[in-house]
This record gives structure tokens, C-alpha cells and sequence, in this order.
């Protein structure tokens, strides 16, 4: 193990980025099939990228793995007993005022985590890394009420951040981000058709 670990680190990666990236993958390949495993693979997803972005100097997404472990355990309460009469959850669409409130504390958020991060040492793309972590935020709580969109901004932002990690030499992730761009999409097909059979099942 010690002997692969040294191979991978010569060759850009590390034995943490690697098991980082294989949960990361099994965790939304299993929110993608609404399958409630997704939570615990994404608690033991998130401690090990907490890891990985304090050594690169990512900060805000260092924090954000934090907030992510937090959703998660609310997530998976959520999807158990967030419907209705503490059943289920199922798909539907974000409600207008949702929106308006996570965007006001969206801008107000990347503002300051932005501008405080950009003072500490090490900081690595500060406003930018600020945007994702907001973005990522907002997409991972609206995951946890099962609400459609969250697809749409997953894709969003995984495309930045296969740029972002390529520029910070994070290949391995940069290429875990493009799977989850894939799954992000086939989520967003996904839950649709979900969302479909819920109203059916509503109408009849």
C-alpha cells in the first residue's frame, strides 16, 4: 500500500484523493437513483476532502465539507421522514420564496467568505473558490428537500470546478468533477421522470 501510495503521489495524485474520489462518485451515483445510502458514503466523501483541500490551500471548500457533513445527516433525515406524515420524501420543484432566500444569502455569503479567505495564507483563487462553495452550498441543501433543481446548479458548478482543480493540478478530482457533471445530468433526467410519477400518482 505504502509502494502504490508513493506511486500515485509521483504521477499528481494521492492514496487520500483516490478513496476521496471513489466515495465521491458512489455517493452521487446513489443520490442519482434516490437511493438513501447516498448520505452515509457522502459523510465519509466529505471527511476525506476536508483533508484534501486544507493541504491545497482551498479554504472555502475546505469549510464547505464541513457545512456538507451537517446536510448530510439532515439530508438523510430528510429523505426518510421529510414527507408527508414523516414519510418519504419525494421530488418536486423549488418553491419561488426558496429561491429568493438562498439567493440573498447566496450573494451575502460569497461576499464575505470571498473577501475573508482572500487575507489568509496559501489562498488559492479566493472568490472563485467562494462562488463554487456558495453555489455547492445552496445545490447540496436543496438535495436534502429533494427539489428538482439541484441538478441545474450541480452541472454548473462542476464545470468551474474541472477547471479550477485542473489549474490546481487536482487531476484525479478534475476528472471526478466531469463524472459528476455525467451523473449531475443523468440526476437531473432522473428526478424529473420521479417528479412526473409523483404528480400522477397525485391526479389519480
Amino acid at each position: 500500500m505504502t509502494a502504490l501510495c508513493a506511486w500515485l503521489t509521483g504521477h499528481g495524485t494521492s492514496c487520500l484523493e483516490v478513496v476521496a474520489v471513489v466515495f465521491g462518485i458512489v455517493s452521487v451515483f446513489l443520490s442519482v437513483r434516490e437511493n438513501i445510502w447516498s448520505w452515509p458514503t457522502a459523510l465519509i466523501n466529505v471527511a476525506l476532502y476536508t483533508a484534501l483541500f486544507y493541504e491545497t490551500g482551498l479554504y472555502s471548500d475546505m469549510g464547505l465539507q464541513v457545512v456538507y457533513f451537517v446536510l448530510s445527516i439532515y439530508g438523510w433525515y430528510e429523505w426518510l421522514y421529510g414527507g408527508k406524515g414523516k414519510t418519504e420524501l419525494q421530488v418536486s420543484r423549488t418553491p419561488r420564496g426558496v429561491w429568493i432566500a438562498l439567493s440573498i444569502i447566496g450573494v451575502a455569503f460569497w461576499a464575505v467568505d470571498g473577501y475573508g479567505t482572500s487575507h489568509l495564507p496559501n489562498v488559492s483563487l479566493p472568490y472563485v473558490d467562494a462562488a463554487t462553495a456558495t453555489v455547492s452550498l445552496v445545490a447540496q441543501y436543496l438535495m436534502t428537500r429533494k427539489y428538482l433543481e439541484n441538478w441545474t446548479l450541480w452541472i454548473i458548478v462542476d464545470v468551474v470546478y474541472v477547471g479550477m482543480l485542473i489549474y490546481k493540478g487536482l487531476n484525479l478530482t478534475a476528472f471526478n468533477y466531469a463524472i459528476y457533471l455525467v451523473l449531475a445530468v443523468m440526476g437531473h433526467v432522473a428526478w424529473k421522470r420521479s417528479l412526473g410519477r409523483t404528480a400522477e400518482v397525485a391526479v389519480a
